[in-house]
């Protein structure tokens, strides 16, 4: 149905279906529903009565009182108020873009006459659904199938395509691209969902945007081949655009070239990125700068060029992305080539270099850097400064600022012999810097230049130098600790075995029996003080095993337990699935009891004590900051506490022997030096980090033991063999020590070598002895070979056990030999034979160990 426009100056819609009733039309039904009312009432009055009638003008009164209330408040309406309805459609009637109203099944209920002049409809019945006018054409069927499809799902949808003829018959040939977007709606006098399809070409939008591509292309293309690099980067260094010209100097693949995937780092050579990052822009602003510095082409090629750098900040500080024009200084032929040449050689010279440099004036302001400089102090010094005039005392300790003055003041007055400072930097003590103050002595220079500094960073070397310093004090303490720990085993040795002996003739009840117990357990104290003297110096004896340090730990709970007391929590945490390490489980035991006692002692208030355990493999332990720890895999056991921390003075110093905080007579000194050998003998590490006033931490790193696959004949042994399996020889306890051998005691201390004698005699052996190497040898001789075992100290004069052994083998290659030292076994096997056979006896000993030891060696070949 064709509408007619109301006066508002839009066009009318082609198509409306939603036009109300008008005034005049309600007025007539109205008027004729009040016409029959009266007629009625006058033929049947006398029929009904007069009571009727009253009720019946009763319920009319209320009836229409009602009425007028509701037409008041607005609750009925007359006639129809112009408002949202009128609104909306006066809105939808001035849309450029055309616009059409359906039903699912393809009913128009409404279509402005911008969606007529746009499909070429000049009546109602010539518009059609943009599904039906559509769904034909091949360029927009399925952008079209794709909206309704989702329309009926009660999705929104839109599309653009491109026809290969307007919609509109008679309209100028030609492609053009239209837009197409639809929703679903419920309206108030449907009961079903209505479709809004609006239908707009954009051919000229396009056609515009097809231009604004073009330019752009020939904007790019133009710079791409410009004969300057540029690129761009974001705050983070990240590039983001790279023309073609720079990517050719690179040798970057722009087909390849992802934006952001390479960092401005990674092109810059050398300490060019402290220039870099020394062009910081001021808040809400932007820096511009000339650098020049080297590239890095993808081959590794250096490439002299001059950065014209632009750096920007937001309004509150922050970095912004930077912009940079790149000129290849190696390129270029004019007048001045060869001073472009020296120009460019020296400033990669002056740039490249590993030292920092600075030219200062008189006054000690810094007039020009290099990149090195702008990075070893690049807390302090940056463009900015320099341009500032920032003094070089600035980045020298206070307590040298002096000795750089002089050293300036040697300068100016073109001195040549100045020495060097050594200082740390004001705000990191732990850096060490080493300035060198050359004087400027080329009148024809910069007459503002006093002098020329150098800064080399010798942080390294010097913890080298405190490393090495340490160690060889380390080295002197326990060769002097081992040299008295050897000499005063052999004083134990004689006073062990002497009450041996002594003990053999005394009965229990006799009054000196206790007095030689005594005696003897004093004696067995010195020997544990002098295993601390042995452990500290790594010369102890260890019999390592495979060990699990769960097992381990969870046996030492308790005893932890009581050491630490009520007033200290114990928390041991387990690592799950520890790998095995090789170690004497005693003297670890021992390490643990040691590191308990001193956090305990840390703790006197009560506090909290952990220890735990976990795997560490070697790419985890490359990430500690200990300079000692080598790459592999350990197993890390930590000793937490929470008591009063060691002060950084103590820390350097808690290893060393015997040094102590304790008062005097309550420590040896002797306990974390016997701790720090205990593990380097067992080929680990141990460190101590502790904060005053929070705690301390021990971090013991054991090497992963991984078992090493036997030969299948050293599998299981065979039946028969020589060395019968542990299981099948007696009992220590109920073996027969007694022997009749011939026995050759070779010992340069006098008081053990008639010791062991006696001992050896009472249990039936015949027994020679030589006071050294030399004697025994010549005793060996003259009883012809006539020798069974030798028992032989390791350290004497003139010839030692194991060149006693050597020799003894040319003779005698079979010879069965007892090495007795207070040092470990693995100090001197390692100057042996690989197949040469021994026994060995740690000092000091009883003599039932020396008794024991002589006859498990007889006993092992036979």
């Amino acid at each position: 149905m064709a509408a007619q426009g109301r006066g508002t100056g839009y066009p009318a819609p082609i198509v409306d279906q939603n036009a109300r009733p008008g005034t005049i039309s309600r007025l007539i039904v109205f008027i004729a529903v009040l016409i029959s009312a009266a007629f009625l009432f006058v033929l049947m009055r006398d029929r009904l009565g007069d009571p009727f009638l009253l009720g019946m003008l009763g319920v009319l009164a209320m009836t229409g009182i009602g009425y007028l209330f509701a037409t008041a408040i607005g609750f009925v309406q007359i006639a129809p108020r112009s408002s949202g309805d009128e609104l909306a459609k006066a809105y939808a009637d001035s849309m450029p873009q055309g616009l059409i109203v359906s039903d699912l099944k393809g009913r128009v209920f409404y279509a402005n006459r911008a969606y007529a002049d746009l499909t070429g409809a000049s009546s109602a019945a010539d518009v059609q659904s943009v599904e039906l006018l559509l769904g034909d054409n091949p360029d927009a069927a399925a952008a079209v199938e794709r909206i309704a499809s989702g329309l009926r799902d009660g999705r929104g949808g839109d599309a653009e395509f491109r026809l290969a003829q307007p919609i509109r018959p008679g309209a100028e040939n030609g492609a053009r691209w239209y837009r197409v977007r639809a929703r679903s709606f419920i309206a108030p006098f449907q009961r079903q969902p209505l479709l809004s399809w609006v239908l707009e070409d954009i051919s000229a939008e396009r056609a515009e945007q097809e231009r604004f591509f073009l330019d752009l292309q020939q904007a790019i293309d133009h710079l791409d081949h410009a004969p300057a690099g540029f690129f761009s980067a974001d705050p983070s260094g990240r590039v983001t655009y790279v023309n073609a010209t720079l990517a050719e100097w690179l040798g970057i693949d722009l087909a390849s070239f992802t934006p952001g995937a390479l960092t401005l780092a990674e092109i810059v050579a050398g300490d060019g990125m402290a220039l870099i990052r020394s062009v910081k822009a001021d808040p809400g602003s932007v820096r511009n700068a000339v650098i020049d510095l080297d590239l890095s082409t993808v081959t590794g090629e250096a490439l002299p060029v001059r950065f014209m750098h632009r750096a920007t900040a937001s309004r509150d500080g922050a970095a912004g992305a930077t912009r940079t024009i790149v000129l290849n200084r190696a390129q270029g032929e004019d007048a001045t080539a060869d001073l472009r040449a020296s120009e460019v050689r020296f400033t990669r010279f002056f740039n490249s270099t590993p030292m920092a440099i600075a030219g200062v004036d008189g006054k000690g302001r810094i007039l020009r850097t290099n990149a090195p400089f702008l990075s070893l102090f690049g807390s302090v010094v940056d463009r900015d400064s320099v341009e500032r005039r920032l003094h070089l005392e600035t980045v020298i300790h206070e307590r040298d600022r002096a000795t750089f003055t002089a050293a300036l003041e040697k300068a100016k007055l073109k001195q040549a012999d100045i020495a060097p400072i050594d200082t740390v930097l004001p705000d990191d003590a732990e850096r060490h810097i080493r300035f060198y103050v050359n004087a400027v002595v080329d009148d024809g220079g910069d007459a503002e230049e006093a002098a020329i500094v150098y800064a080399v960073e010798t942080t390294e070397q010097k913890a080298l130098e405190a490393q090495m310093a340490q160690g060889q004090k380390m080295q002197a303490v326990g060769q002097l600790a081992g040299g008295i720990a050897h000499d005063f085993n052999n004083v134990l040795t004689a006073i062990i075995m002497a009450s041996d002996l002594l003990l053999t003739n005394h009965r229990p009840s006799d009054p000196s029996f206790q007095d030689i117990m005594n005696i003897k357990q004093n004696a067995n104290r010195a020997a544990s003080l002098v295993r601390q003297l042995l452990a500290f110096s790594r010369r102890q004896t260890l019999r390592p095993e495979v060990l699990s340090l769960t097992d381990v730990l969870a046996d030492l709970r308790m005893l932890l337990a009581r050491l630490v007391g009520n007033e200290i929590k114990l928390r041991i945490e387990h690592g799950r699935d520890l790998w095995p390490v090789k170690a004497d489980l005693g003297q670890f035991e021992q390490v643990i009891v040691n590191l308990t006692v001193n956090a305990r002692d840390a703790m006197a208030g009560g506090g909290d004590l952990i220890v735990r355990t976990r795997n560490l493999p070697e790419d985890e332990a490359a990430s500690f900051s200990y300079r000692e720890l080598a790459p592999a895999d350990y197993v890390l056991v930590e000793v937490e506490d929470t008591g009063t921390g060691i002060p950084p003075d103590v820390l350097k110093k808690i290893f060393e022997p015997f040094f102590t905080t304790k008062e005097v007579g309550k420590g040896t000194g002797l306990g974390l030096s016997m701790v720090y050998g205990i593990i380097k003998q067992t080929g680990g590490f141990i460190f101590c980090d502790s904060t005053e006033g929070e705690g301390t931490t021990f971090r013991i790193f054991l090497p992963r033991h991984i078992e090493a696959e036997k030969p299948a004949s050293e599998a299981a042994p065979k039946e028969g063999d020589a060395a019968a399996p542990a299981a099948t020889r007696p009992a220590e306890a109920q073996k027969d020590l007694s022997g009749s051998a011939t026995v050759l005691l070779v010992e340069d201390e006098d008081a053990v070598r008639m010791g062991g004698a006696r001992a050896l005699k009472s249990r039936g052996y015949t027994v020679h002895e030589a006071t050294s190497g030399v004697e025994a040898l010549e005793v060996f001789k003259e009883l012809e070979g006539q020798i069974d075992i030798v028992v032989s100290d390791v350290v004497m004069p003139e010839m030692d056990g194991p060149t006693l052994l050597g020799e003894l083998r040319k003779i005698e290659p079979d010879v069965k030999f007892v090495f007795v030292s207070g040092y470990a076994e693995e100090a001197f096997s390692k100057n042996l034979p690989e197949d040469a056979k021994f026994g060995f006896l740690p000092k000091p000993f009883s003599l039932k160990q020396l008794a024991t030891v002589v006859k498990d060696m007889l006993d092992e070949g036979e």
